[in-house]
């Protein structure tokens, strides 16, 4: 349907027309217009960040940035109900999952339109209708033989994420080019729900995915005061989290700090995809291949290196420095297995707490009370801010690649995870149980860029990839059954992950690709 008078074209408005009523529309087409430009801008400086990455070069600390590293400034004060975030739950924008989310006793949801969300359009635009009763808490789910679904007298404070800088929304077009998709996810969300919010006495509350360079946070920070101006409403109503999970954004902490001051909400460890981000950043140094991505865990030194420089930087600037994702599942047809799986859990956990975290990541409401039981034993207060870290972090410690095996079983468990992953993902789901992990699609990227790197580099060759590949494809067939196979979208996916781990030129995102498929366009874009 093509508005005119707003120079906007859009599909299926009928379901939706109380998320996408006429103000909505104008509001999102004046922010796209103001931003868009910008935005542009800013990705073509990443594809020339990495030609110069790929020429054998590293990121480093911004030597025209020295003062604001190295002056003492801190950002606004913490709202009152930001202040402990010891247990964050994620999860799509589902709206069973929200409600279980919101009453699972963790102190934080973060809805997410980006890695656990396929983003078909029913998925987004029902995502922001779930949202918006969420905010009224007048958010319902009628299960077919337990009854009706919602919110308890506690829910958690609801933060949303919504999708990178990198990726469109194709079904909505402003002036015949596809809105960019974070500005979609943001801009519905704030729209329909930052009045409701103040009234009952909260903010509007962002994680931003997949920034790379401070001057990605300036335009956020220009979004939010805008946004927030144009709906008369305070500037700092908004508050976000940043996620450090690009390498080239390490080295930019206290930039991309001091850059959303006013609306900084701190830093998390988004580790998945940082392991993810420092394969396609050293894509070209044969001195950068990372081992089994079983053996890349916070304990090696590039890790442990990063995780510490998040906290020291937070805490120094007064904000939460969060920690990074159990993935972990309860297992309810086998207990050893079950308890192995909570005492990793704990131990990631205390890891986190130990060093200093104020927070943690949970992708399952089974596992709110094993971290909450673990940081109320080590952190006493609402968080630990006031603990500073004092060594000193070094560019050498945050690139050193560690070493480890690369084995037949890492390429096999890369192969069957991300065709899986995949799979599930083109049939609209993007939060998936795989081998009693919850993954998303950072296990995909990992998976395929690992995959690419290792044939790049030759730590194996065409022969050995093709037959591992058509083994593990066969071993998911039998796995899944012939009917769910044939009528599955294995195939389409297999030949996604293929094409992607073997081509010439590394693929920045395996979401981009899939997302023409998603939709329904040429395969072979």
């Amino acid at each position: 349907m093509l508005f005119s008078d707003l120079n906007i074209r859009i599909e299926n408005l009928d379901t939706y027309p109380d998320i996408l009523d006429v103000s909505a529309m104008n509001f999102l087409a004046e922010l796209t217009r103001k931003f868009r430009p910008k935005l542009t801008s800013l990705l073509d400086q990443r594809n020339n960040r990495q030609s110069f990455y790929d020429e054998g070069y590293s990121p480093d600390f911004l030597s025209e940035n020295e003062d604001i590293r190295s002056d003492d400034w801190r950002v606004a004060d913490i709202p009152d109900d930001l202040r402990d975030r010891r247990v964050e739950i994620t999860g799509p924008v589902d709206r069973k999952m929200i409600i279980n989310a919101m009453n699972s006793g963790a102190n934080v949801f973060m809805a997410d339109f980006e890695d656990s969300l396929s983003p078909t359009w029913d998925n987004v635009l029902c995502g922001q209708r779930n949202l918006r009763d969420a905010v009224r808490k007048t958010i319902r789910y009628e299960h077919p033989t337990k009854g009706t679904y919602k919110l308890n007298d506690s829910p958690a404070v609801l933060f949303v994420r919504p999708r990178g800088l990198h990726l469109n929304e194709t079904h909505f077009l402003v002036d015949d080019k596809p809105i960019p998709a974070a500005l979609f996810d943001f801009g519905l969300f704030f729209f329909h729900n930052v009045h409701e919010q103040i009234d009952r006495g909260t903010g509007s509350y962002f994680y931003l995915p997949k920034i790379e360079d401070h001057l990605e946070a300036r335009w956020w920070n220009d979004v939010f005061n805008w946004s927030q101006d144009e709906l008369d409403v305070p500037r700092g109503t908004i508050r976000a989290t940043v996620l450090i999970e690009t390498l080239p954004a390490a080295f930019q902490m206290d930039d991309i700090l001091w850059e959303l001051s006013d609306h900084s909400a701190g830093l998390n460890c988004g580790r998945w995809d940082y392991i993810f981000s420092y394969i396609k950043t050293f894509r070209n140094h044969k001195n950068k291949v990372l081992p089994d991505r079983s053996s890349v865990t916070m304990d090696r030194k590039f890790m442990k290196s990063y995780s510490d420089l998040l906290i020291k930087t937070c805490h120094r600037r007064g904000v939460h420095a969060m920690g990074g994702m159990a993935a972990q599942i309860p297992i309810k047809n086998d207990i050893d297995a079950n308890n192995v799986a909570m005492q990793a859990v704990k131990s990631d956990k205390f890891r986190e707490v130990t060093s200093g975290h104020d927070g943690t990541w949970v992708a399952h409401p089974g596992l709110v009370p094993v971290a909450r039981e673990i940081f109320d034993e080590y952190m006493k207060d609402s968080n630990q801010i006031s603990k500073q870290i004092e060594r000193e972090i070094t560019s050498s410690d945050l690139l050193i690649c560690p070493d480890g095996l690369i084995t037949v079983g890492g390429l096999r468990k890369n192969i069957n995870i991300g065709i899986q992953y995949i799979e599930n993902w083109l049939r609209g789901n993007g939060c998936v149980p795989l081998y009693n992990l919850m993954e998303d699609a950072a296990t995909a990227e990992i998976s395929r860029t690992q995959v690419w790197q290792w044939i790049r580099h030759q730590k194996f060759d065409m022969n050995i990839f093709d037959k591992i590949f058509d083994e593990e494809l066969l071993k998911i067939r039998l796995e899944v059954g012939e009917d769910v196979f044939l009528s599955g979208q294995y195939d389409r996916a297999a030949n996604l992950f293929g094409r992607l781990s073997t081509s010439r030129e590394l693929v920045s995102f395996l979401t981009l690709p899939a997302y023409d498929m998603l939709v329904g366009e040429n395969d072979d874009r």
